[in-house]
């Protein structure tokens, strides 16, 4: 590449490299879905085999764990996490009012 190369062809390179690219991800997605194809048809693979619906239950830290409210509303006693949407009756309030 030119170190003085214009603007413009430095654009016209670049326009160029991206069609390159496509052609290349064209080329190579079909050869990649030919292959699929052949597994499929050579182990008689479902769509169900390939893609299972169901999926595996996360293992997640700390679950089922309660979290201490942060927040009660002092006139219904319901109490508020911090987590998540916050409840009506502290929305646009300031929360230390409402801090256990």
């Amino acid at each position: 590449m030119n170190e003085e190369a214009s603007y413009k062809d430095l654009l016209k390179e670049r326009e160029a490299l991206d069609q390159r690219i496509k052609d290349a991800h064209r080329r190579e997605v079909s050869s990649a879905v030919s292959r699929v194809r052949e597994i499929v048809a050579e182990f008689d693979l479902t769509p169900q085999d390939v893609f299972p619906s169901g999926k595996a239950p996360r293992a997640t830290a700390g679950t089922g764990a309660k979290i201490a409210p942060k927040y009660r509303n002092p006139a219904t006693g319901q109490t508020w996490t911090g987590r998540g949407k916050p409840p009506r009756w502290i929305q646009n309030q300031d929360r230390e009012q409402f801090a256990i």
